[in-house]
């Protein structure tokens, strides 16, 4: 089919449409015995010329069908190209013998194509895969015009509830959908003033932590750190041990626990925890005062 697309005449993008529609009505409708025949030559020889006389005798279809999808701010140039591959493929793909005619056969095909260019060209985030969701976004224009809301960009309770009822589809879906659609993707690099050289980047909220209060809390986890392990000097390995155990552990150790590993009573463990963090916390206060008297001496 590479070669059928080199010779099809090209809509270009700048405009040119009405040329393209005289250009493509010179192609002959072809009568039913014809076009059985020039399928059949496809279908058992690969006749490239029988192919190409099927898919030209169709571009007014693809156009027709492309321009009922203009509303979507696509250039018609494009729409009409991804046309013509889906009657392509369906020309491929078209068995005669069926009994039904090349135009009722390629136009699923067809509409299979502008669906999917719409749906990748409308956002870098994909819309939906499921059938259900393609079918809400195409259909949903069609009913809310039919509503008269066709340019209503936030749908009210009620009208959300009257497409839900037509389309046979949850409310959630319809807000979901309509949001979406109504939200282009726009870029990070778009002029926000004339004025003054703003983008839309710029004025973008930075959610990352900030630096200063970054690094003020690593200091100050550092500094504590630092105490804590200084202040741990003055407990023997037993003290040192309890109160890890009890105050320092995501899952501290309980009381009997800790009286079983050293062979002493729940209240005797209580006693030395006690005791241990008070020794802890004074040596924890004396260095602090040293250091800070350090510091000031310095100064």
């Amino acid at each position: 089919m590479a070669a059928i697309t080199n010779t099809l005449p090209v809509l270009s993008p700048d405009g040119g449409l009405s040329k393209y529609l005289r250009e493509i009505r010179s192609f002959p409708v072809l009568p039913p015995e014809e076009e059985y025949m020039l399928a059949k030559r496809w279908q058992e020889h690969e006749d490239v010329d029988a192919a190409h006389r099927l898919v030209t005798s169709h571009l007014r279809l693809v156009a027709k069908m492309a321009l009922g999808f203009r509303h979507y701010g696509l250039p018609l140039s494009d729409l009409i190209s991804e046309g013509n591959l889906g009657l392509m493929r369906a020309v491929k793909k078209f068995d005669p013998d069926k009994g039904f005619r090349l135009a009722t056969y390629a136009m699923w095909w067809i509409k299979a194509a502008l669906h999917e260019y719409v749906l990748s060209s409308w956002s870098m985030v994909r819309l939906g895969t499921l059938a259900a969701h393609k079918k809400l976004f195409f259909n949903l224009r069609r009913v809310k015009a039919k509503l008269h809301i066709l340019d209503s960009t936030e749908l009210t309770h009620e009208d959300t509830a009257r497409i839900a009822a037509e389309l046979d589809v949850p409310e959630d879906q319809v807000r979901l959908m309509n949001q979406r659609i109504g939200g282009r993707d726009s870029s990070l690099n778009a002029p926000v003033s004339s004025e003054f050289a703003i983008e839309r980047q710029d004025l973008l909220v930075d959610d990352r932590p900030n630096q200063e209060v970054t690094l003020s809390e690593h200091e100050e986890t550092t500094r504590g750190n630092a105490l804590l392990a200084e202040g741990f000097k003055v407990l023997d390995k037993r003290e040192r041990d309890i109160l890890t155990e009890r105050r320092l552990r995501d899952a501290p150790l309980t009381l009997e626990e800790l009286g079983v590993r050293y062979g002493i009573s729940r209240e005797r463990v209580r006693q030395i925890e006690n005791r241990a963090f008070a020794k802890l916390q004074s040596a924890v206060k004396a260095t602090a005062l040293d250091r800070r008297g350090s510091l000031e001496a310095m100064a």
